[in-house]
């Protein structure tokens, strides 16, 4: 009995109660289901970074969004946002862009194609010409937008195998226009990149996108502040984000541009406010304080995010209201952050089973799987598929190429490739001009075109036409014809007519005269490219010629000739611009025959000219290495001697003034950029620099040394415009001669 009383005290004391069945558990009340929150993001070019600096303040009180809707760059950043990125990834991501290269469809120098290259070289008007018809052709944006659509595309990568917006990790829906008739489009579904690709086309700006057979432009025409859409996605309340241009006031306009901006911002406004007049007395709207920011000013993007920040926390109060209810649950950042969706998702990407086109891109076929073959079954590498895409668009046929992830029937992923032509060819007109003025009478000028008729064939082989009036007129004809699909080996077969001047100088190097050459060859070359950096083209030529002086010494007869030659040129070209060089490399190495037929002896020759520049911050060093050799034959052979004098050819010396069957030339450069776009105290990208410039021109090979060379000295002041390269330069010789220039044309 004692025992049994011993044990239930311990018991008592413990706190521990035997018994058959646990106590009954205390009845609790149901609570009220968590708001379900919709977030509205309007339209306003770069404004709309303002996005960013709520969506973080909504991170840090990790208030669950459960719909987005957005228009243009809201439709933007929420679609990002909804891919699962965090408001800090997306600020990261728009920071660390370059948006003049980004709204920019030139690829960069080195992503273009040799022959573009080669193109880009010698017709420096950079303005994108079609040829259709009889008439003129320019394309239907500003920009096409790929550099900008491939950003997107790696952006939301993570998701690309989903085609619901539903079944992001938060709900989605992205508002564009259709520019055929005027109505809204709502889309809830596809590509999640061409969704907002097509939300931020301003039209005459971006160029529009088709999606699902309908032609799409800015959904900031017909409804820039997407209420009504994130209403209907059934939401109880609204955080709505109005980042649009304000109305200008009466003093501000005093512009066409600034008139005709007034009257589109007074048609957005007008459904904005119409928008806005639905909100209910729970829902909540923020106004960043933008002032009066350019929509097209992104270097602000910083200052925007801020503004957004600002906006948010003024009402923290209200947000943490709504915020409290899902912070248990709820995790750091959205719904579903980018580490996350990593985390779940296998270390490597899908393995791709095919590649394919859509229907409109059937042309293109054959070439994109022979440039992708080589990634079938390989995890998917968007690095190097963006890289090669690069490539393609670089050969300057198409105004878009893109990729998206699909799956086949059976389960298998692949990529679905969308190329379009240039809606501007595929005929194109390039343009060239080049000025050279000392300031003493002596000027020379000569204009240039070239007429190209693009994908002849399957393996898109090329025609162009070259004509050149002027100094030295020109015409060339050449067919480029590929052996393959992705361009390796090709043939080319060609015929070329041209006149240009000599100087005739005698044995004190003083000019006495002009020889005028006239040239006509024709002939075939064989190569093969190199990726897009370099080329290698044998072939042979039937030459026929004459050499005659213009002024001088008329006592001198006139010389024909008629010869056979076989050549072997190698080009290399890694430079960043052409224009201005700040890195990258350029060679071109080439060697001659000649055979003689009749009339002049012949001459065998080797070129050589070599290019490498540096930079560091807004300063350049270049060197360049120039010669040529006479290596057979005559070394009185007029017609093939090399010329000397002028803008960094001896920039002391009048233009070509100097001529020779052998010379070398070496010059060393230091340019600063001045300009940079607006950077600098200039609006155009400009620069200033000197070049010191040693070499000669020799009768025979024995003579050439570096004493004899002649050593100059050149400072001039350069802007990169869109007719070319422009200078204002002074040279100075050390035998007391002076140039001054104006020199409009390819100097490097």
């Amino acid at each position: 009995m004692r025992l049994a009383t011993l044990l239930l005290a311990g018991l008592l004391l413990t706190g521990t109660v035997w018994s058959a069945d646990p106590p009954p558990a205390a009845p609790t009340q149901p609570g009220p289901p968590p708001l379900r929150i919709g977030l509205v993001l309007s339209g306003g070019g770069s404004r709309g970074a303002a996005h960013i600096g709520v969506l973080k303040v909504l991170d840090e009180l990790h208030l669950h969004v459960d719909a987005i809707a957005g228009t243009s760059m809201g439709a933007v950043i929420g679609g990002l946002y909804a891919s699962g990125m965090s408001g800090r990834q997306i600020e990261a991501l728009f920071t660390s862009v370059d948006w003049q290269d980004a709204f920019s469809d030139r690829p960069r120098r080195a992503d273009l194609g040799f022959r573009r290259k080669q193109e880009d070289r010698d017709f420096l008007v950079n303005l994108p010409l079609g040829v259709q018809g009889h008439r003129l052709q320019i394309p239907t944006g500003l920009i096409q937008g790929q550099k900008l659509t491939q950003l997107l595309r790696r952006a939301t990568l993570p998701v690309a195998a989903i085609s619901r917006f539903d079944d992001l990790p938060t709900r989605f829906r992205a508002v564009a226009t259709d520019l055929e008739t005027g109505a809204v489009v709502i889309m809830d579904s596809g590509d999640l990149t061409t969704a907002l690709r097509a939300s931020m086309s301003a039209p005459g700006f971006l160029a529009p996108v088709e999606r699902d057979g309908r032609l799409l432009v800015d959904g900031g025409l017909v409804e820039n502040l997407p209420i009504d859409v994130a209403r209907s996605m059934g939401v109880d309340v609204l955080i709505v984000v109005d980042a649009g241009f304000p109305l200008q006031t009466r003093d501000r306009l005093n512009s066409l541009t600034s008139v005709s901006n007034q009257a589109l911002a007074i048609l957005v406004r007008r459904d904005v406010e119409r928008q806005r007049a639905t909100l209910g007395p729970r829902d909540l709207l923020l106004q960043p304080e933008l002032g009066e920011r350019n929509s097209y000013d992104f270097s602000a993007v910083a200052q925007s995010v801020r503004a957004g920040e600002v906006a948010a926390r003024a009402v923290l109060a209200q947000l943490s209201a709504f915020a409290a209810p899902a912070a248990p649950t709820a995790p750091a950042a959205n719904a579903t952050s980018v580490t996350a969706l990593a985390a779940a998702a296998p270390a490597t990407g899908p393995v791709l089973k095919f590649i394919t086109t859509d229907r409109a891109s059937a042309r293109y076929a054959s070439l994109l799987r022979e440039v992708f073959a080589d990634q079938l079954n390989k995890p998917l590498q968007p690095e190097l598929i963006s890289q090669r895409i690069a490539d393609i668009y670089g050969r300057g046929n198409l105004e878009q190429l893109d990729y998206r992830l699909v799956h086949a029937g059976n389960g298998d992923q692949g990529l679905e490739f969308t190329a379009r032509r240039n809606s501007w060819g595929p005929n194109y007109l390039r343009l060239g001009l080049s000025l050279q003025d000392d300031f003493a009478g002596n000027s020379t000028f000569n204009a240039a075109m070239r007429l190209s008729f693009t994908e002849l064939n399957a393996l898109d082989a090329e025609s162009v036409l070259d004509l050149q009036i002027g100094a030295s007129p020109r015409v060339g004809v050449e067919f480029y014809q590929p052996l393959s699909a992705w361009h390796r080996y090709f043939v080319a077969p060609h015929l070329l007519g041209q006149e240009h001047d000599l100087p005739q100088v005698n044995a004190a190097g003083t000019t006495i005269g002009t020889f005028r050459v006239r040239t006509f060859e024709y002939g075939v070359d064989l190569g093969r490219e190199f990726g897009n950096w370099g080329e290698l083209r044998t072939g042979v030529l039937d030459s026929r010629g004459s050499t005659a002086v213009r002024l001088g010494d008329f006592s001198t007869p006139e010389t024909n000739y008629h010869a056979h030659a076989e050549f072997i040129n190698f080009n290399y070209d890694r430079l960043d611009s052409t224009n201005f060089p700040r890195s990258g490399q350029a060679l071109n190495l080439g060697v001659r025959f000649e055979q003689q037929v009749r009339g002049a002896p012949v001459s065998d020759q080797l070129t050589l000219d070599w290019r490498g520049a540096w930079s560091h911050g807004k300063d350049t060093g270049l060197l360049w290495v120039s010669g040529g050799s006479t290596i057979g034959g005559s070394d009185t052979n007029v017609r093939s001697f090399f010329p000397l004098g002028g803008f960094l050819s001896l920039s002391g010396l009048p233009a070509q003034s100097l001529a020779g069957p052998h010379y070398a030339i070496a010059r060393a450069l230091y340019y600063r950029n001045v300009g940079n776009g607006g950077e600098g105290v200039l609006n155009v990208p400009a620069y200033a620099g000197l070049s010191l410039e040693v070499g000669n021109v020799w009768a025979t090979r024995s003579d050439v040394s570096f004493a004899s060379a002649r050593r100059d000295v050149a400072l001039f002041f350069g802007a990169d415009t869109y007719i070319g390269p422009v200078y204002l330069a002074t040279g100075y010789d050390e035998r007391g001669v002076t140039a001054f220039y104006l020199f409009l044309g390819r100097s490097f």
